[in-house]
């Protein structure tokens, strides 16, 4: 008996699905992403006659594991991201903005790993771009003489049908959100058809034994656009990053189950595609001006690579009953709590104040250890003396004014030194810590909030 297609509203944004139609979504919060959609129906791959079932086999923990042999892409940063090159049978999910230079890096991939000795069969699917298209840009990359296998396609059903027949080691989807399954009865794009084409794509991949990457459109929010299920059915995540404004772009890996999730690879996008950046600190601090005010630089860490950027803060007299906080490239609660400890422990005037924080070169930080740069140049702003240009700072502030240690102190000031900075801020536990002293930078260290301020007095 065949079994009837039924009705649903789900939600475009998380997946979330509800007996009728509704404006607000209760699980994610968004407004009008809910519409209709068919489930079911005959030849839908989630219904299957029933069968029964067969014992499986246990094995002991103990037991020989095989090597994970690697495909190099001959891009380094993309290696570096993706925990030191391609995994067979691996499925990569890329998003990003667009325009952001997704798939101009994968067809830099693509071309450089069907250029390799071994010559793998490489496969670029499009479903937005006309061949044409496709063809424009990679003349202008100069990879148009690269034995790349292209087509312009959108049914899975033929694309899966194709791959059967073929030796293909990368195969890249570009993009997910313009596939279509017929079995499936509703638009592509939606979360149902986002669901069933990843599925049937990623069961071929994992049989074939070929390396799959999926790109993905994201929403207004930064995450990739369809059902959150999608992101647990691929192995790797990785996010394309980046301000138009900026030449740069950053690719962070969110999810990786071959390798380390806080690793970032830096790209310079120019005419001729995607280059990659090996001393990131040199490019974020390419246009930094000294002696200013409410500047400083941070030595970060960036999964296992230290990272220099500049922290930039303005603070000004407010006109508005309650002051600004804008924040850009950091998480706006971590400054609230940093504004709260310099006014409670520090006996700083905060609350007339409207505060502007900026990490230049739209690098996004997270870490905690950038506590302490971002309050000296607050503090530097506030009081208008600037810090010295060849300083570095790092060190996270608790809640009670201290100021904390942080990880990997010696690598954070090996790169400072490798860029000429003479002379680093650091907690105090780092005193008598023999590893840091070097000849080359002066260390100052600062227990709590109050030296800190007492260090412009």
């Amino acid at each position: 008996m065949v079994k009837k297609s039924s009705v649903q509203y789900l939600c475009q944004n998380c997946g979330a699905a509800y007996p009728k139609w509704q404006g607000k979504c209760d699980s994610c919060g968004e407004w009008n992403t809910i519409i209709e959609e068919h489930v079911g129906g005959e030849g839908f791959s989630n219904f299957h006659p029933k069968h029964k079932g067969k014992m499986i086999d246990f094995v002991s923990l103990s037991g020989v594991s095989q090597n994970i042999e690697r495909i190099s892409t001959g891009i380094k940063e993309l290696d570096r991201v993706s925990g030191g090159g391609l995994v067979a049978g691996s499925v990569i999910l890329v998003g990003g903005d667009p325009g952001i230079g997704k798939s101009t890096l994968l067809l830099q991939a693509c071309a450089s790993i069907a250029c390799s000795p071994e010559h793998p069969e490489c496969y670029y699917i499009s479903g937005e771009e006309a061949l044409d298209q496709v063809r424009i840009r990679a003349k202008r990359l100069e990879l148009d003489q690269s034995p790349v296998n292209l087509a312009s396609a959108t049914d899975v059903k033929d694309i899966v049908d194709t791959l059967e027949k073929t030796n293909a080691k990368i195969v890249v989807i570009d993009s997910i959100q313009t596939m279509y399954l017929e079995e499936a009865e509703s638009t592509p794009g939606s979360v149902s058809q986002v669901r069933a084409c990843a599925y049937e794509l990623i069961k071929i991949a994992k049989r074939k034994g070929f390396v799959l990457f999926l790109v993905g459109h994201v929403t207004k929010q930064g995450s990739i656009a369809g059902p959150r299920v999608l992101e647990h059915m691929v192995d790797t995540v990785l996010y394309f990053e980046g301000e138009r404004g900026h030449q740069f772009r950053i690719l962070r890996a969110v999810k990786n189950r071959y390798g380390a999730t806080d690793e970032i690879g830096v790209f310079e996008m120019q005419d001729k595609g995607l280059v990659e950046v090996e001393n990131p600190s040199a490019l974020f601090l390419a246009e930094r001006q000294g002696n200013i005010s409410g500047s400083c630089v941070f030595a970060g860490i960036e999964g296992s690579r230290p990272v220099l950027v500049e922290i930039q803060a303005l603070v000004s007299q407010t006109g508005y009953a309650s002051p600004k906080r804008a924040v850009v490239g950091w998480d706006s609660g971590r400054l609230a709590m940093v504004l709260a400890v310099l006014e409670a422990r520090g006996g700083l005037n905060l609350s007339s104040q409207d505060v502007y924080l900026n990490i230049a070169g739209g690098l996004k930080i997270s870490e905690p250890a950038a506590d302490l740069a971002v309050a000296m140049a607050i503090i530097s702003s506030l009081t208008n003396r600037p810090l010295p240009a060849d300083m570095v700072i790092f060190g996270e502030i608790g809640l009670s004014g201290e100021i904390r240690a942080v990880s990997q102190p010696t690598l954070r000031l090996k790169e400072a030194g490798k860029l000429g900075f003479k002379s680093a801020i650091v907690p105090a536990q780092y005193k008598n810590d023999k590893k840091l002293s070097s000849k080359n930078i002066s260390l100052h260290e600062i227990g709590n909030v109050q030296k800190l301020i007492n260090w412009f007095n």
